[in-house]
């Protein structure tokens, strides 16, 4: 058993904090205090309101929260925790943020004898629920190995990629490959809405060949009846595709199908579609 402090209880870190406190000693954190007050209602654990003012010693302290500012916030911040924590401590972090800043942060923490290891997520809200999520891991190797039994609570595909910024680079292939299979998945969708085809025998047979995808697996049968309420949003993945295409132009790379997809997700944001799924793509095509 692990005294674990898990920061941010949002879409995903909700569920990844539950499945962790079955077997562990978990203090939860969140700015919203009524989300941590309702984890409790559902799991076993305790909570904290100042990340300043941490008494307990942790061995692990696990983050999942939205964009670069709130990393640095809870981290290297005036407020942030890094100032508390005591050494030896490891630091996961399951958010996508810029390979940079993982980079900064892990230096930041061996100052102080932490260490950092960035582990970005991918398999969407229900891939958190179901405990079936991919992480991928930059950092230390042997803290990466000590952290596998935490893992391997919410994850089915875990590797480590190399050093700090890994998990992140590995993120950022994994977003860009997901804009060009959205995309396709709804213009796919939208032809098929033109014919008198049955979406559940065009999934069952397209399915079992070279167009097989989790999203399609996932996605397709509920775009056709118009449901995007799966968790990541569109603001958040413009976020990432921003990072993705940042890190491109530093290497001379134009990524030119997520530049466009990235804009087909600012007209979805222009229509209020900022918290809809990622499949939200669709309504553009057919609003």
């Amino acid at each position: 058993m692990h005294k674990i402090l898990f920061i941010g209880l949002g879409t995903m870190g909700y569920p990844m904090a539950g499945y962790l406190s079955k077997s562990n000693e978990v203090t939860v954190f969140n700015r919203s205090l009524n989300k941590s007050e309702k984890w409790m209602t559902d799991y076993q654990g305790s909570f904290i309101t100042d990340l300043s003012k941490i008494e307990s010693d942790f061995d692990f302290i696990i983050s999942c929260v939205g964009n670069d500012n709130d990393l640095k916030e809870i981290t290297i911040s005036e407020s942030g925790c890094f100032k508390k924590v005591k050494t030896k401590t490891i630091f996961i972090d399951h958010s996508t943020i810029s390979p940079s800043l993982a980079v900064q942060i892990n230096i930041e923490a061996n100052k102080k004898n932490i260490t950092f290891l960035d582990a970005p997520i991918s398999g969407g809200q229900s891939g958190a629920e179901n405990g079936s999520l991919s992480i991928m891991v930059g950092g230390d190797k042997d803290a990466f190995e000590k952290s596998l039994t935490i893992f391997n609570s919410y994850g089915k595909k875990i590797m480590h990629m190399g050093g700090s910024g890994s998990g992140q680079y590995t993120k950022i292939i994994n977003q860009i490959c997901i804009a060009g299979l959205v995309q396709g998945l709804s213009e796919a969708v939208y032809f098929m809405k033109q014919t008198d085809l049955n979406p559940k025998d065009v999934l069952d047979v397209i399915s079992s060949g070279a167009a097989q995808s989790w999203q399609l697996d996932n996605r397709f049968l509920t775009m056709v009846d118009g449901k995007y309420d799966f968790g990541f949003s569109v603001d958040l993945m413009r976020k990432d595709l921003s990072i993705a295409m940042k890190e491109a132009a530093g290497y001379g790379i134009d990524l030119e199908v997520t530049e466009i997809v990235d804009k087909f997700y600012s007209e979805i944001q222009q229509i209020g579609g900022n918290k809809l799924d990622t499949s939200s793509l669709l309504k553009r095509l057919i609003s």
